[in-house]
């Protein structure tokens, strides 16, 4: 039996694909991103560990709220736990549950190939389309993320993007430009989202035991992001207009 390891959960999420959604946050991620608001996911660590029933269980109780949106997994990275993912969706697909896997993009193999054809909707954050920079802001690789949206195009996967935009690291309007163009040669790219970048999740860096090096960095305003958005839309007919 294959056991999930769970940060948290929530049963009333908005924010996190279209309708109303039930979204399970996942332990253990292989990103190390500087503006991170969820660092307390990065090990498994001392966590709840539910099997697919179990975790399904949870779902029922409201499925009631969830009808018109579905569910959502998140993390963390929550495709390192594949085999758990596969297993809670195909139980959500087999009671009609809309699903969507929230991801890097940075994990690829047999299992989540899988995952994939269960999934209805992916939310791919792609943090920088520039390699250095992405390696600066992520401590990995871009390329697996770039080879990851080119899978979802090939096998005709819809997709919501996200930028969170953050000054002096993803502001720069060259690298705009340059994301917009790479995103706009994907016809399965549903959304565009511009998130701006907020300090609430310093604390958990803090009691992590971590060192938060944009502790410094403002948030990021709204005519920031509309100005971000502005420049996406010279390239993009699917950017959502922001409600910051």
């Amino acid at each position: 039996m294959t056991y999930g390891y769970i940060n948290s959960f929530e049963t009333f999420g908005t924010k996190d694909g279209p309708g109303i959604r039930f979204v399970y946050f996942l332990q253990g991620c292989n990103l190390r991103c500087l503006y991170c608001h969820n660092a307390d996911t990065w090990h498994k660590g001392k966590t709840t560990k539910m099997n697919a029933e179990e975790a399904f269980h949870e779902i029922e109780k409201v499925r009631g709220f969830i009808r018109t949106g579905g569910v959502t997994v998140s993390g963390g990275e929550p495709l390192l736990q594949s085999k758990f993912v596969l297993e809670l969706f195909r139980k959500c697909k087999a009671n009609g549950i809309h699903t969507c896997v929230d991801t890097s993009g940075n994990v690829m193999n047999s299992t989540v190939k899988e995952v994939l054809q269960l999934t209805d909707l992916v939310l791919l954050d792609l943090k920088h389309i520039v390699p250095e920079k992405y390696r600066l802001l992520t401590g990995a690789e871009l390329q697996p993320t770039k080879d990851f949206l080119h899978y979802l195009a090939l096998i005709g996967k819809p997709v919501w993007i996200r930028y969170v935009l953050v000054n002096g690291y993803t502001d720069h309007e060259k690298d705009l430009h340059q994301w917009a163009a790479f995103v706009a040669r994907f016809p399965n790219v549903q959304r565009v989202d511009v998130l701006p970048f907020h300090q609430m999740g310093a604390h958990k860096w803090e009691n992590c035991g971590k060192e938060y090096t944009l502790k410094n960095t403002p948030a990021t305003t709204r005519e920031e992001v509309q100005k971000a958005e502005a420049i996406f839309k010279q390239y993009l007919t699917t950017v959502a207009e922001s409600s910051t």
